[in-house]
């Protein structure tokens, strides 16, 4: 039993991209301290919408994966038509993929046309995507009491943050911190998820006194009695805690490397223009007396 795809690919996915938002609030801000205005994605020098290109193809993938790749016989409905049980969460996981690919294809859109209401409506958009995710993690279809429930909730306390941060955005834009915590939250969720993809289906590391139990078609943590469940439960409150502080320390740490380096650009483009300036005066001064 290894990790599950499920998880760990779309994990990847916002991992990456919550590393690129990152990297590109924090330039943006060093940047332009006086100046900094929020951004709901960000374009590249080379191909400009390559993070919103990124989504659309993971998320095609994902739906692909879900739907026709993984499910036996490579179709996910019955033979009489309907959806079987066993593959209700494959829907689930394909739905909150589709809003991410929705949000995606409108946000190059938007920016095609250039209305007033561009970022607002493209904030808007983002928040719907993880409105959607967090009520299908809240409301899924597999059973979530076990140990599986417990990585799943401190999942969807992530999943509000970057709601809450995305709806803060839209009337916040200058708020540095405010994009700041949403790029941590969605660096975060790609983070647990994939740990969760692994932890959760690898016999290895199931903790002791519990076992995978195969029940319609999916691998649940089970424990023998209750005080193994508490232990269990235990274990990811301490685990989820200890991502915690790695990645406080990770993003701090990143802000002030890159505080540290874009600062010493600007000073040295900034010496080196006061520089171009004073030999240009130097030139006009030796011109002046010249030609007195």
């Amino acid at each position: 039993m290894g990790a599950d795809l499920g998880h760990v690919v779309p994990g990847f996915g916002l991992l990456v991209v919550g590393f690129w938002h990152l990297l590109n609030h924090i330039k943006l801000h060093v940047q332009n301290p006086n100046t900094y205005h929020s951004l709901p994605w960000f374009p590249s020098t080379t191909i400009r919408y390559i993070e919103l290109y990124f989504i659309i193809l993971g998320s095609s993938m994902f739906i692909a994966q879900e739907l026709f790749i993984g499910p036996h016989r490579h179709q996910p409905f019955d033979t009489d038509g309907t959806i079987p049980s066993n593959h209700l969460h494959n829907f689930e996981h394909s739905l909150f993929a589709l809003t991410f690919l929705v949000y995606a294809g409108f946000a190059i859109v938007l920016d095609k046309f250039v209305p007033i209401a561009q970022y607002e409506l493209t904030q808007l958009l983002a928040s719907i995507v993880f409105g959607q995710e967090l009520l299908i993690f809240h409301l899924h279809s597999v059973d979530h009491m076990g140990v599986e429930g417990q990585y799943h909730m401190l999942l969807q306390i992530l999943i509000l943050i970057s709601f809450i941060t995305t709806l803060m955005g839209i009337g916040y834009r200058k708020s540095f911190v405010v994009g700041f915590i949403r790029s941590i939250s969605l660096f975060f969720q790609g983070l647990w998820l994939i740990v969760m993809g692994f932890m959760l289906w690898t016999r290895s590391v199931i903790p002791k006194g519990c076992f995978l139990n195969l029940e319609k078609g999916h691998y649940v943590v089970r424990c023998h009695g209750e005080e193994a469940f508490q232990r269990a439960k235990a274990l990811v409150n301490i685990e989820f805690s200890s991502y915690l502080i790695g990645v406080i320390i990770f993003t701090i740490s990143l802000y002030l490397v890159m505080y540290k380096i874009y600062e010493e650009k600007m000073m040295y483009q900034t010496l080196t223009k006061y520089h171009q300036e004073q030999v240009h005066e130097d030139i006009e001064t030796e011109r002046k007396l010249e030609e007195s």
